[in-house]
């Protein structure tokens, strides 16, 4: 009779996942495999709720100030500097406003970006 073969502790923390290989994840991209669609999807959804919601952010911002000159005809009548607030904010404020939100676009843009080549690559999913 063969003696009985050791027992082996088995614990969830020790079954180590299969590793991903970036290559793979690459080629599926390029082939626009299911898998590379959903990736893509992921980028362009993230890209896209990004740009919604910083036009809606212009919208309110730029939109609005008709809407308050006419809700506030005194503040519309106003004047500063010998010039009418009315356009002092549209005409001048505007821009560096514009400007701040592309900046921000950009920013939040390029981190979804690092975000997915992270991803593709694996870098913040690796066993350490």
């Amino acid at each position: 009779m063969e003696p009985p073969t050791p027992r082996v502790r088995v614990v969830l923390g020790d079954v180590a996942r299969a590793p991903i290989d970036p290559a793979r994840t690459r080629a599926e991209l390029e082939e626009q495999s299911p898998v590379g669609a959903a990736l893509a999807r992921g980028l362009v959804r993230a890209q896209l709720a990004v740009a919604v919601r910083l036009a809606a952010v212009v919208a309110v911002g730029l939109g609005g100030l008709p809407l308050l000159f006419a809700a506030a005809p005194a503040l519309g009548r106003a004047h500063l500097f010998g010039i009418s607030v009315p356009w002092l904010l549209l005409g001048v404020a505007a821009y560096p406003f514009l400007f701040a939100i592309g900046y921000a676009y950009v920013r939040l843009a390029e981190r979804n970006e690092a975000e997915f080549v992270a991803l593709v690559e694996d870098r913040s999913h690796q066993q350490p």
